[in-house]
């Protein structure tokens, strides 16, 4: 597939998708949203990525919705089939792709844009960053996951106002709130996400993924069932490659060269 509006790259078992429509503060088009979810669904499919980075050209990280389309197609344009065809197809892809996806927000994460950066296991936040909830400025609902992933992350309370008021988070903010995991100067997002992603992309891959299963199924789990869960996963990674390489490197004490096997 050629793509038209986002930057697909893959090298060293890292694969960078860029969210690439800088003049529209990266907002999404139904194209743009086709084009990151099947990136994401040809990062899942090749053994070579073991991690993946999500990030935006320019200003923004993504502004959301680009509203002139939907503007353009009044009267034909059905926002829950939008969702179901698109925005929802993207979070399931991403939440269910069982490698690392680490979040490079480089500004402003609004509306589904702000679902797609909670959609990442791991956030890295510019300092220049934000986080906004604006679908009450248009008389519309959180969508894009954000009504799943957000109370989880920072509390109802705190989530539920930030839908109210539409106010902007800024990053040192979504920090203390527990919505990204670091904050660092913008000119050092990038070469910052970039070593996150090379100590994760030589890390075990299966099983990271096997843990990002187990963390989202849990939700749903009794704790029983999640102990019995994690019995069951455990025996699967205990037959792995990289499980033998952890244990003959930690009683040769040297560090350990994982396969992601």
């Amino acid at each position: 597939m050629n793509y038209e509006n986002i930057l697909f790259d893959t090298a060293n078992n890292i694969a960078t998708i860029t969210l690439n429509r800088p003049q529209t503060l990266n907002a999404f088009t139904e194209a743009m949203i086709a084009e990151t979810t099947h990136a994401f669904r040809q990062a899942g499919r090749d053994e070579g990525v073991r991690c993946v980075v999500i990030t935006g050209n320019g200003r923004a990280f993504s502004s959301g919705q680009n509203l002139a389309e939907v503007q353009e197609r009044a009267g034909q344009f059905s926002i829950g089939e939008h969702l179901r065809k698109g925005y929802n197809q993207l979070i399931r892809q991403m939440v269910r792709l069982e490698k690392p996806v680490i979040g490079a927000i480089n500004g402003i994460a609004a509306g589904a844009g702000c679902g797609i950066a909670l959609a990442a296991d791991i956030r890295i936040a510019s300092d220049k960053a934000g986080f906004m909830l604006a679908f009450s400025k248009i008389g519309l609902v959180p969508d894009s996951g954000i009504n799943w992933f957000l109370p989880r992350l920072i509390g109802y309370a705190r989530a539920y106002e930030m839908a109210l008021t539409a106010a902007k988070i800024p990053a040192d903010t979504a920090l203390a709130w527990g919505m990204v995991n670091r904050v660092v100067p913008h000119e050092q997002l990038m070469e910052t996400a970039a070593a996150w992603a090379r100590s994760v992309a030589s890390g075990p891959t299966l099983a990271y993924g096997l843990t990002k299963r187990a963390m989202n199924k849990s939700w749903r789990m009794s704790l029983d069932e999640a102990l019995d869960y994690e019995a069951h996963l455990q025996e699967v990674c205990g037959r792995s490659q990289d499980n033998q390489e952890g244990i003959e490197a930690f009683l040769k004490k040297r560090e350990a060269r994982f396969s992601g096997k």
